[in-house]
């Protein structure tokens, strides 16, 4: 048992702070290079328990908010070739368990996106927390995963002549994270 005092992490409701914090993405463009991307809208609560695995974690992120630095591809990404965000308005991320992971935490939950939901497990560490000098507090979270986007129904592919698909299978998320305790 990872007890939350223990790491300086006061139990209650902590609220992401979303001008703190960033969603990304990463897929392989060509066969060659990545393509990166954020989304600008999101939000949700870490619920830290005196036992931090029995806390959980809720997120929600605008799907149309997407932005790779070419209005041309975020289009494309909003449309029905692959989540359909007219449909589709959000992405949902609701935790199931968190585990320790030597200093780190495995926090399983299940993922929808694109009307689809599948498990997922985000590979946790923990950045710290502290009195952020206003009076409230401050956590820091870093969450990275990996999920094949096929499974989620985002099936857009374009062969290219000389073998290999435009848009790779593989999707890494990365959540860099900075949550306020409610007060």
């Amino acid at each position: 048992m990872t007890n939350a005092q223990s790491l300086n992490l006061t139990p209650g409701t902590w609220n992401i702070d979303a001008v703190h914090s960033s969603v990304g993405f990463s897929v392989r463009h060509m066969m060659v290079s990545k393509v990166k991307g954020v989304f600008k809208e999101f939000g949700g609560q870490v619920v830290v328990a005196d036992d931090i695995e029995a806390s959980s974690v809720s997120a929600t992120i605008k799907a149309s908010s997407v932005d790779t630095g070419s209005e041309q591809r975020d289009a494309h990404l909003r449309s029905a070739d692959f989540w359909n965000a007219e449909q589709n308005e959000t992405f949902e991320f609701r935790s199931t368990s968190i585990t320790a992971d030597g200093g780190d935490w495995k926090v399983a939950g299940e993922l929808t996106l694109n009307g689809v939901t599948k498990p997922v497990v985000l590979d946790v560490e923990f950045g710290g927390a502290g009195p952020d000098g206003q009076g409230g507090q401050k956590a820091g979270f870093e969450a990275k995963t990996e999920i094949n986007r096929k499974d989620f129904n985002v099936d857009f592919n374009m062969p290219m002549d000389g073998g290999g698909v435009v848009v790779g299978d593989k999707v890494t998320i990365t959540l860099d994270i900075e949550a306020d305790l409610a007060q």
